[in-house]
C-alpha cells in the first residue's frame, strides 16, 4: 500500500438517430415521423423508457477496495480441463470445419465442449461464463450451421455494447467465410440508413444493441417476429445498464416457436424472471472459472492532500506501465484527464459513450495493436472487451461496487500473465 501526504467535455453527437446504447434509461429521438412508434416509450408521451438510474446514478454503498487487497507471488495454476469433444467431432458443415481450423482452434473451452452439441441439437442453453471463456463462439458455430442447414431461418444476437455487438460480427464474418451467408450490425453511433440498407438484403443475421434494434422495429424496418434464434449476451451486463424494460420489449414480440440462448456472468433474482419469459426447457451450462481477480496484484494509493495528476503522470513515466487501462467514473472526467495528460506529453486515447462509434473502434484498435499505450475509459468497456497483454488497470475514480472492482481489474491478469490493479483512494 502507497501514501501520499501531499491533488473539454465534447458536445453531444449531432445524430438524428441518437439511442440509448450505453446510455441507460435516456430517451432516444428519431426524425422518422410515420410511422407512430410502438416501442416501450411509445405509451409514455415524453417519459423516459426503461429505469430512472443507472451507472453513476445507482444507489450503491460506498466501496472500499483496501480489503480486497493482495499481492501473487505467482501465476496459479488454472485446472486443467479435458474436453469431450474436439472440433472435428461435432456433427457441422465442412466449411464451417475449415474456418473454424484456419482460426487455430483445435480444443473446445469448457464452455464450446458443452454449448455446442445442445445447440446443435435445438436445445434452449443457459450460459452462465464469464468474458474469456470462448462462448461467443460457442454460440455462433452451431448457430452459423443451423442456419446452413436450414435448422433455423434467421438469427437475432442482442449485446450490452457496440463494443461487443462490434466484436461478435468480426468473429461471425470470420467463421462465416465461403459460406455465403450475410450479416448485419445495426448499433448506435453508426450511420442507420446504411444499417437500412443492410437489413433489406435480408441477412441471416442480425447482431445489435437493444436500443438500436427497437428504433429500427418502431420504425417497421425489421421486425422480432422474423426471427428464429435469438440470443441474449452479457444479460446481467444489460440489466445493469438499465436495458431491462427494452429487453422485455424484444422478447414479447419475438416468436412463440423459437430457439432461445441466454449467456450471462451471473443469475440473478431479476434475470430468473427475464429468463422465465425467454426459455423453454432449457439446459443450464454453468462453467466455474477462476476470480478474474486472482493472477492481479492488487495495490491502493492513499492520496491524501497530494495531487492525484501528478500520482498518476508519475507512474506512467516508469517502464513496467506499459499498456495501461485508466478507469474513471464519468465521461467529462474521462475527457478532462485524456486533455491533462496530453498537455503533458502523454498519447492517449479514450473511450466512453459520448464518442461516435467511429472514434470508440479507433480508439480500442490502437491500443490493442499498442500505437497507444494508455487508455481512458468507462466502465463501458469494463466488460465484454477482450484486450491482450494490459500491464496495468489503474482506478483513477473508485469503482461504485465490488462486482465493477471486479470487472475492471480483470482487464489484465489473463492468460498465463501476472497482472498489476492500482486504485486511488
Amino acid at each position: 500500500m502507497s501514501n501520499y501526504s501531499n491533488s473539454r467535455k465534447r458536445p453531444d453527437r449531432d445524430n438524428r438517430y441518437r439511442d440509448r446504447d450505453d446510455q441507460g434509461g435516456k430517451k432516444r429521438s428519431s426524425s422518422f415521423s410515420k410511422p407512430k412508434p410502438k416501442g416501450p416509450s411509445s405509451s409514455r408521451g415524453s417519459a423516459p423508457r426503461g429505469p430512472s438510474t443507472r451507472g453513476a446514478q445507482r444507489n450503491a454503498p460506498k466501496f472500499d477496495p483496501s480489503i480486497f487487497m493482495k499481492k501473487v507471488e505467482e501465476q496459479t495454476a488454472a485446472q486443467v480441463f479435458v474436453p469431450k469433444h474436439t472440433f472435428s467431432d461435432f456433427l457441422i458443415v465442412d466449411q464451417l470445419k475449415k474456418n473454424i481450423a484456419k482460426k487455430g482452434y483445435t480444443t473446445p473451452t469448457p464452455i464450446q465442449d458443452q454449448a455446442i452439441p445442445a445447440i446443435l441439437e435445438g436445445r434452449d442453453v443457459i450460459g452462465t461464463a464469464n468474458t474469456g471463456t470462448g462462448k461467443t463462439a460457442a454460440f455462433l458455430i452451431p448457430l452459423i450451421n443451423n442456419v446452413l442447414t436450414k435448422k433455423t431461418s434467421r438469427v437475432l444476437i442482442i449485446a450490452p455494447t457496440r463494443e461487443l455487438a462490434d466484436q461478435i460480427q468480426a468473429e461471425l464474418k470470420y467463421f462465416t467465410i465461403q459460406t455465403g451467408l450475410t450479416s448485419a450490425l445495426c448499433i448506435g453511433g453508426s450511420n442507420i440508413h446504411l444499417q437500412m440498407k443492410a437489413l433489406r438484403s435480408n441477412p441471416a443475421f442480425i447482431i445489435g444493441t437493444p436500443g438500436r434494434l427497437i428504433d429500427l422495429e418502431n420504425n417497421q424496418i425489421i421486425s422480432f417476429s422474423n426471427y428464429t434464434s435469438i440470443v441474449l449476451d452479457e444479460v446481467d451486463r444489460m440489466l445493469d445498464m438499465g436495458f431491462i424494460k427494452d429487453i422485455t420489449y424484444i422478447i414479447d414480440r419475438l416468436p412463440e416457436k423459437r430457439h432461445s440462448l441466454f449467456f450471462s456472468a451471473t443469475v440473478s433474482k431479476e434475470m430468473q424472471t427475464v429468463m422465465s419469459r425467454f426459455l423453454r426447457n432449457p439446459i443450464s451450462i454453468s462453467v466455474k472459472t477462476r476470480q478474474s481477480a486472482e493472477n492481479v496484484n492488487q495495490e491502493i494509493i492513499k492520496v491524501g492532500s497530494a495531487n492525484k495528476l501528478d500520482i498518476l503522470h508519475d507512474l506512467l513515466i516508469k517502464p513496467e506501465f506499459k499498456k495501461v487501462l485508466i478507469f474513471l467514473r464519468t465521461k467529462r472526467a474521462v475527457d478532462k484527464l485524456a486533455g491533462s495528460l496530453t498537455d503533458r506529453g502523454f498519447v492517449v486515447g479514450l473511450t466512453h459513450g459520448n464518442r461516435s462509434q467511429a472514434q470508440r473502434n479507433k480508439a480500442l484498435l490502437l491500443f490493442k495493436a499498442g500505437k497507444v499505450k494508455i487508455l481512458l475509459a468507462t466502465d463501458v468497456v469494463a466488460r465484454g472487451i477482450d484486450i491482450d497483454d494490459i500491464s496495468h488497470v489503474i482506478n483513477y475514480d473508485l469503482p461504485q461496487t465490488y462486482e465493477d472492482y471486479i470487472h475492471r481489474i480483470g482487464r489484465t491478469g489473463r492468460a498465463d500473465k501476472i497482472g498489476q490493479a492500482i486504485t486511488f483512494v
